[in-house]
């Protein structure tokens, strides 16, 4: 068997475990599983490129997969939980600079003379490019570039390193139009006369990256779980445009698979939300709405009333938001539920689709303390018997929980569905203070009748009702 055959039939097993990987995702119980399948396939794709002839040196190879390996197991064991987003956004606009740089880099490999063309040696590059590899070059260039930059952005929106509010200014849309429009030209010029050193190409470079910046800015808080999926689509997309470029199958294969899940998570979460992409996207160019000014006043409640309560709950849901993550409380969750089961209590988790900074991402917090699967509820299915529990404690939680989403046509949140805790005999909110959620807009719920507010850190809070069970 020859090694190309070889490597064929080594891609094809890749593409049978990304695809059964991708399926198992669909459960926490198997999602476990179905990242290891994935990695498997990534492994033995990796291994069978490199048996190309076309490798060059394997000593940057073996170096960058050391490097690489160390900066994951780094970002595994080190990185927190309540940051997991935003090294999501950094691994997606991972995932579009290399296919950027691998796009481009096609350019300088399209001579078959080798270090000639890998030295840049322009009059032996231009000979070897096709008009359908100047195209995928661009498309992998073009929306790797706004991968990138777009994905920064989102991490600084997520980290709060820059305001997580919609930027817009006059003239906004001139703006990306006029960008767009550059990008698009010089794209076309580029394909018509294709060259490592075109500055046809440099400008498409330049372009994407700024259009990647200006399409991110005018996004709100409130939106970045769909950014994150829109972000995590374009990567994908990015790498199956690579792949063409380079005509390697199972990256085509694999940022395909990339692209369309993403795409398909990017509408579930718009359709969570009651908002098109269109609206998500372009909603910032607009006036921002500010929503009903609110009046009222709190009631704060103490952990041993709290205990009180709880002790003669039948029924408790639980509300995660992203304070949850903040205050690492999914453990200490688990261990009130566990007490308030053995009282006697029916005890469920209430998951609203957008709840925390990416899609996912309560589900992730609650499946590393283990709680169990089947305890875990959708919106929509806690919603129509919501009047019948006695207690719903949210913790952390703010937008998704928000009665303004439902009731105030001026607020920005406005038509996106929530979890009516509102509508629960009794609430416990467990915040720090009265500050609002991450898309600035404030919470009615906090001045409601049945609202009692819980104040300090969440973990410390439910430590100090689980122990008043003694």
């Amino acid at each position: 068997m020859s090694i190309e055959l070889l490597a064929n039939f080594s891609y094809i097993v890749s593409a049978g475990l990304f695809i059964y990987g991708l399926k198992m995702l669909g459960s926490p119980a198997t999602a476990r599983r179905g990242n290891l399948l994935s990695s498997l396939a990534m492994l033995i794709a990796v291994i069978a490129g490199l048996s190309s002839k076309g490798i060059v040196s394997y000593e940057f190879i073996i170096g960058g997969i050391i490097l690489g390996a160390v900066i994951g197991a780094l970002a595994a064991r080190l990185v927190a939980m309540t940051s997991m987003p935003e090294m999501v956004a950094l691994f997606n606009g991972s995932g579009g600079a290399a296919s950027l740089l691998v796009g481009w880099a096609t350019l300088y490999l399209a001579d078959t003379t080798g270090v000639a063309a890998v030295l840049g040696d322009a009059g032996l590059i231009k000979q070897g490019i096709s008009t359908f590899t100047a195209i995928t070059v661009v498309l992998a260039i073009l929306i790797g570039g706004v991968t990138l930059t777009g994905s920064l952005i989102a991490y600084g929106k997520l980290s709060e390193r820059i305001g997580s509010a919609a930027i817009v200014f006059n003239g906004q849309r001139v703006v990306n139009s006029l960008i767009l429009a550059g990008l698009l030209g010089s794209g076309v010029m580029f394909c018509l006369a294709p060259s490592a050193d075109s500055q046809w190409l440099y400008a498409v470079i330049g372009l994407s990256l700024a259009l990647g910046i200006m399409a991110v800015i005018p996004i709100g808080g409130a939106d970045m779980p769909v950014v994150i999926s829109l972000l995590n689509s374009y990567s994908g997309i990015a790498a199956c445009a690579a792949g063409f470029a380079i005509n390697n199958n199972i990256l085509i294969v694999a940022g395909s698979l990339v692209g369309a899940s993403g795409m398909i998570l990017t509408n579930i979460m718009c359709k969570a939300m009651n908002r098109s992409l269109a609206n998500v996207l372009f909603s910032g160019f607009g006036a921002v709405k500010q929503g009903k000014a609110i009046e009222g006043e709190v009631k704060p409640i103490s952990q041993e009333d709290a205990y009180y309560i709880l002790e003669a709950a039948s029924n408790v849901c639980f509300v995660p938001g992203y304070g949850m993550a903040v205050a690492q409380a999914q453990h200490v969750v688990k261990e009130l539920g566990k007490i308030l089961e053995a009282n006697g209590a029916e005890v469920s988790y209430a998951i609203h689709p957008v709840a925390g900074r990416m899609p996912g991402h309560m589900n992730v917090l609650l499946a590393e303390a283990d709680v169990p699967y089947e305890q875990l509820v959708e919106m929509d299915d806690i919603n129509p018997r919501i009047e019948n529990v006695d207690v719903c404690i949210v913790i952390g939680a703010n937008d998704v929980v928000n009665p303004s989403a439902r009731e105030d046509e001026d607020s920005p949140i406005y038509g996106m569905p929530i979890i009516n805790v509102d509508q629960a005999r009794t609430v416990f909110v467990l915040k720090r203070s009265m500050a609002s959620g991450f898309s600035g807009v404030d919470n009615p719920l906090f001045f409601n009748e049945n609202t009692r507010m819980l104040f300090g850190d969440a973990k410390e809070s439910i430590s100090g009702i689980i122990g008043q069970f003694g």
